[in-house]
């Protein structure tokens, strides 16, 4: 699985009659010295692109990820479906991995994961609570669909001129999907960005990302770079 931390990239305003009604596009990419999502190494060395649109809080993503040093590495496409208004956000995750038909929809044969989320931002912190409702959910302890869930709270904060962001997230319940045999810590991480801006349009976010997983004991150091068009 991956990480459906979504990106945001850059907005790229369309002409339309009002700043209200404004229609705004998503382009960008990340590469990142490793492909690590909710606590989860999912790849070494990738390249991840990022393209949607936005419309008076609607918005639809899609967002992919190629491995460049392992050729092993899953390729993944997925597609967000996200209203957001006031702080509150709803949205549906489609994740798809290239080891089997995009276009295969059975329930036991599918290689899509489908899950909804619903959070709240209330600028300090946010706070989102995502679950599996279908398609090649993990399993729980009879062997049956385990409604993988994950909830996680996120602190923005800004120091010595860096973007910071502090991250703690958990799986409720046992799921094989995140290897997780009972509640778990699976992603505590510490975030710092700095944004280079060039000619006032083209942005260059820098970041670096401590992540570790108490359930499974791993920790990783991260490496990121972003580009995007504003």
């Amino acid at each position: 699985m991956k990480r459906l931390f979504i990106i945001a990239l850059s907005l790229v305003g369309m002409a339309t009659t009002s700043a209200k009604d404004k229609i705004e596009a998503t382009i960008g990419a990340d590469l990142v010295s490793q492909y690590i999502w909710r606590g989860q190494d999912l790849g070494h060395v990738s390249l991840q692109p990022t393209l949607g649109i936005d419309y008076k809080g609607l918005s639809l993503t899609a967002w992919g990820s190629v491995g460049i040093s392992r050729a092993e590495d899953d390729k993944e496409l997925d597609f967000t479906l996200k209203y957001e208004t006031k702080g509150f956000s709803v949205g549906v995750n489609d994740y798809w991995f290239s080891e089997g038909s995009y276009f295969q929809y059975h329930a036991h044969k599918t290689t899509h994961i489908w899950e909804g989320f619903v959070g709240y931002d209330f600028g300090f912190l946010s706070a989102t609570w995502y679950t599996n409702f279908a398609g090649n959910d993990g399993l729980n302890s009879s062997g049956k669909r385990a409604y993988s869930s994950y909830f996680e709270l996120k602190a923005p904060f800004r120091l010595a001129k860096l973007d910071w962001t502090g991250t703690v997230g958990i799986v409720p319940w046992r799921t094989t999907s995140y290897d997780t045999h009972d509640f778990a810590c699976t992603n505590v991480s510490l975030r710092a960005t700095k944004d280079f801006v060039i000619k006032q349009k083209y942005h260059l976010p820098v970041y670096v990302c401590l992540t570790s997983n108490p359930c499974s004991g791993k920790l990783y150091f991260i490496f990121g770079l972003s580009f995007s068009i504003q």
